[in-house]
């Protein structure tokens, strides 16, 4: 913890950010302290730490201009368990539809996954061992040798001073020779299209339960009952290859504790946990203001959201887990409905409020060549694959950004998603001849821009560029 803090001060996580999101400062900043304030509440005593709460942050800015982005990287870069949800999916407590507190459960099954993936990489040595010995039993049924434990060593080299030990290992000595000759032969990969048969679990009894709330609290009382009966096994045959995937897979889940994994999933999404909101505006529409009729799907689930972000306990299959301490990030465009629209206790409860600002053609350029994952990276190495040598000239990417910012500015402003419809289009023909082109280099300049887009230049039709 101790390093992870005098690494992780906001300037370097900006710096971080800035690897993969172009622009943004305000929001990158308001995150990086959201951040930093979280490392700082675990460096403090119990007894302070429990009475500061995260300061929940509401992003408000067009579509494609990186809000979500930036909480997914955010949570990448502290390794935290990270969801995201959509406001528009849930529907007020009494009628069908997902409840609110689900997305406290997908955290905790995000947490689960990402735990128990932690544990298996510690001890994937070790599962692929066993599963190796299995593997050979399976190969070598009828003289497979049996492991002495651990504990039985001295005894073993007792038994060998005695009369008639010798005859015996004499004859276990050419099973030990076959089986480490067919273990030289697996790990050689040369017995990996033989087939065996595996016994593996066939799942439990297929159930088909309604969506809606009682779905999920039947979900959670019976978290375990698979568990408890065990499930049925069945046998299949398949290559060694596979085989040898499926009990690496199987001694994996016996070597970790599930217990231990779930306590340690509940406790990182209580402490480190982030949910993501997004379209948060959909449900800003408070009662009497334009709505017609009973809306559940607007201030009521606003309303069931509130609790939730205040700090309530939710029962999960994997126990209660508090939401006191969880950092809510949500977002929305907000152009036809305003952030005062939401009810008001819900708005105290998102204090730091950012504005993404829309992107301009000097944006969309750097977003293009800039990023870790940038397009012009992206299509770069995927025509590599074919032996195609692509190479973009700058005054080419200055022309692409101007043509996605034309396009938005002129119909729907969609932000950054612009661009992979306009280079889509720019390289539609030479994705489609690439496999006969091997070997070829391929210049993109400006007056190849152009000739992919002369109906842009010369009518100003973007119809066809709109997604």
């Amino acid at each position: 913890m101790t390093g992870e803090f005098e690494s992780m001060t906001p300037r370097r996580i900006v710096e971080e950010l800035d690897r993969y999101i172009v622009g943004q400062d305000k929001a990158k900043r308001a995150v990086a302290i959201a951040l930093r304030n979280r490392m700082r509440r675990q460096r403090l005593d119990e007894e302070i730490r429990d009475e500061i709460a995260p300061k929940n942050i509401l992003m408000i800015g067009p579509t494609g201009v990186g809000k979500t982005e930036i909480a997914r990287r955010l949570a990448k870069l502290c390794a935290a368990p990270f969801v995201k949800v959509e406001a528009t999916k849930y529907t007020e407590v009494g009628y069908v539809g997902r409840d609110v507190e689900s997305m406290i459960r997908d955290l905790m099954a995000a947490g689960v996954a990402m735990v128990k993936a932690e544990m298996q990489a510690g001890v994937a040595a070790e599962a692929d061992r066993r599963a190796e010995e299995r593997l050979l039993d399976l190969l070598l049924p009828g003289i497979k040798r049996p492991e002495p434990s651990p504990g039985a060593a001295p005894a073993t080299q007792q038994l060998a001073a005695m009369p008639g030990a010798a005859a015996a290992q004499s004859e276990a000595g050419p099973s030990a020779d076959t089986r480490e000759k067919f273990r030289a032969l697996l790990a050689a990969g040369k017995l990996d299209d033989r087939e065996v048969e595996v016994t593996v679990s066939g799942g439990g009894p297929a159930i088909e339960i309604f969506s809606g709330n009682q779905m999920e609290e039947m979900e959670v009382a019976l978290g375990g009952l698979s568990g408890l009966f065990g499930g049925k096994r069945k046998k299949k045959t398949v290559t060694v290859a596979e085989a040898r995937r499926i009990l690496a897979a199987e001694e994996l889940d016996k070597l970790v504790d599930l217990d231990r994994a779930s306590e340690e999933a509940r406790r990182r999404v209580q402490e480190t946990g982030i949910v993501f909101i997004d379209e948060i505006d959909k449900i800003a529409n408070r009662e009497g203001r334009g709505a017609a009729g009973v809306d559940v799907s607007r201030e009521g689930v606003q309303r069931d959201i509130l609790p939730i972000v205040e700090g309530s306990t939710v029962n999960t299959k994997w126990g209660p887990v508090d939401t006191t301490h969880i950092l809510f990030i949500a977002a929305g465009a907000f152009n036809v409905s305003k952030p005062q629209d939401l009810i008001p206790e819900l708005q105290g409860r998102f204090p730091i409020r950012v504005e993404l600002e829309a992107l301009s053609p000097k944006d969309f350029e750097r977003i293009l060549t800039e990023p870790r994952n940038a397009l012009v990276k992206q299509y770069t190495q995927l025509l590599s694959t074919e032996g195609v040598g692509l190479e973009f000239a700058p005054e080419a990417v200055s022309r692409i950004a101007e043509i996605a910012a034309a396009a938005n500015s002129a119909t729907e402003n969609i932000g950054a998603r612009r661009l992979q419809t306009v280079m889509e289009r720019l390289l539609e023909e030479l994705s489609f001849e690439a496999p006969d082109m091997a070997g070829v280099k391929v210049l993109v300049d400006v007056p190849y821009v152009d000739s992919r887009f002369a109906d842009f230049a010369q009518r100003q039709d973007l119809s066809r560029y709109i997604l």
